[in-house]
């Protein structure tokens, strides 16, 4: 199969429109999600003449410094995330659309300045008074921030011009907070102002899950019941808690990981076809897949959830230390850095098909994929033959480090015996399209500068993951773990984890690669 060539880095064709004419102001310009994602985010579009010539950013952080300072800080930014790949001709004119304030979001005197300062950018780059609010900061930020910007007359839009807010997880820490911030949000500003966002939307291989099953007439007619034996959801991570013991030791990966990430792909792999790529047509069939899921009794939760936290261990030949022994980690903690669960999705199409899923810190790999196990075929043909048993057929959707598809399947082994052997088929990204710089930020930045909500959660959406998730959270902070540290670190975690698919006869798939 002949491989297309990778482009040079200042030749990226533009697919798609222009974003709007627009400013976007960064609450939290100087911390690690705006140097590693948002800048260099930018600066891809840029690359690929997606942002509007009348486009602008401006960043709010309590550091203080000048609109210049704020520029050389994100050419290093943008350097060290983004490798060689700027171009100073594309450099020039991206970095003079920047502008900074320093500030505490908590302070009054801080949105007065906002207006001024957007009214004068507007000036000088005719932003056409459009705007949209990036809140990359600490959950606690979130209402209080959008409180002020509408008492400032900053959310009001007008006919000839747009206001929206982009929200970072995590959306509360529970079902009741999450109401509630739904709650407050929406008294400020309409729904369709509102992008809660969720960078896994960005990869490249959940946005095809839907262009692969909805464009190829071989996959949708067998994705049921009837031909799908059960699908596995595993997020893994080689990391530990990076510096973020403080955060991470009151969330735990239930909170961190389950009720956004995952709920997103388990939505995507098993929502019914929508009617139109519309917004709301997408979100309302994803709705209705995470209103389905069944939630957990308390009976279920003991035998259909596993949590386990990481003991000292062996990563990539390196030593690495238990999560207790974590900077800013209790030395006592009871946080759970693994979680496994089956799920049952009540509906038609998926009756009886258990959705496995897990999400875990420093296991043997970095690696995020959707398996989806076929039905073995019938034996009979092969009684009489070598063949002791037929596998099952698995496609496999990979998400992350490497973002491509692979199908498994059976074929004869050559010569004169019967003997069947297993076959991967293998399809990736980058060898196929080629690299593109990317983030996974680029498409939902777009996205915020043309106003496609596709990508990102309802309020329904938000609540409907939490309602999954509370009681297993209620039932596990009832009854403490006797057994942590239950799994090594640079293992595929505790084996309860395994014993929850065993009981069903099967198995999970790894992916040491």
């Amino acid at each position: 199969m002949a491989q297309l060539a990778e482009k040079p880095a200042a030749s990226i064709p533009r697919v798609g429109k222009q974003g709007d004419p627009c400013v976007m102001v960064i609450f939290g310009a100087a911390g690690d999600l705006t140097a590693r994602l948002l800048l260099p985010a930018l600066y891809n579009l840029a690359r690929a003449d997606l942002l509007s010539k009348e486009f602008a950013v401006l960043g709010i952080a309590r550091a203080q410094m000048s609109d210049e300072d704020f520029r050389k800080n994100i050419k290093e930014d943008v350097k060290q995330y983004c490798g060689d790949c700027i171009d100073d001709t594309i450099w020039e004119s991206f970095s003079r659309r920047f502008y900074y304030l320093a500030a505490n979001f908590n302070d009054d005197s801080l949105y007065p300045k906002v207006k001024e300062r957007l009214a004068q950018i507007d000036r000088d780059h005719s932003t056409h008074q459009n705007v949209f609010y990036y809140l990359a900061t600490a959950p606690n930020y979130f209402g209080l921030i959008v409180e002020k910007l509408a008492a400032n007359g900053l959310m009001q839009q007008g006919s000839d011009h747009w206001r929206r807010v982009v929200i970072e997880k995590p959306f509360g820490h529970d079902l009741e907070s999450a109401k509630v911030l739904n709650q407050q949000l929406l008294k400020l500003a309409d729904e369709k102002q509102i992008y809660r966002i969720d960078h896994y939307l960005g990869k490249e291989t959940v946005q095809n899950i839907m262009a692969f099953r909805f464009a190829n007439g071989i996959f949708e007619p067998i994705w049921n019941r009837r031909y799908i034996d059960h699908v596995q959801i595993s997020v893994s991570e080689t990391v530990g808690v990076e510096g973020r013991g403080s955060y991470f030791d009151h969330a735990g990966s239930l909170r961190d990981m389950v009720p956004n990430h995952i709920m997103q792909l388990i939505s995507l792999t098993a929502m019914e076809p929508p009617i139109s790529f519309d917004a709301n047509a997408v979100r309302d069939e994803q709705a209705k897949i995470l209103h389905a899921i069944q939630p957990l009794s308390d009976q279920e939760v003991l035998i259909r959830a596993v949590r386990g936290q990481y003991d000292d261990g062996i990563i990539a030949g390196q030593k690495v230390p238990a999560y207790r022994s974590e900077p800013d980690v209790v030395p006592d903690s009871r946080t759970e850095t693994f979680v496994a669960m089956k799920l049952m999705i009540d509906n038609w199409r998926w009756a009886d098909v258990p959705f496995y899923l897990r999400t875990g810190k420093r296991m043997p790999a970095r690696n995020t994929h959707i398996v989806i196990q076929f039905r073995r075929a019938p034996f009979v043909l092969f009684r009489d033959t070598s063949v002791e048993h037929m596998m099952p057929n698995q496609l496999v959707l990979h998400i992350q480090p490497e973002e491509g598809i692979s199908l498994q399947f059976a074929a004869k082994v050559p010569g004169p015996v019967m003997r069947l052997g297993t076959v991967d088929m293998n399809f990736e990204y980058q060898q196929y399209f080629g690299k593109q710089p990317s983030t996974g930020y680029e498409r939902l930045l777009h996205d915020c500068m043309i106003g496609d909500q596709t990508l990102f959660q309802r309020a329904d959406m938000v609540e409907a993951g939490w309602t999954v998730v509370d009681p297993v959270l209620e039932l596990w902070k009832a009854l403490p773990p006797r057994t942590f540290p239950n799994y090594a670190a640079g293992t595929w975690g505790p084996k309860e984890a395994d014993e929850l698919l065993e009981r069903d006869g099967r198995r999970w798939r790894n992916f040491e690669k």
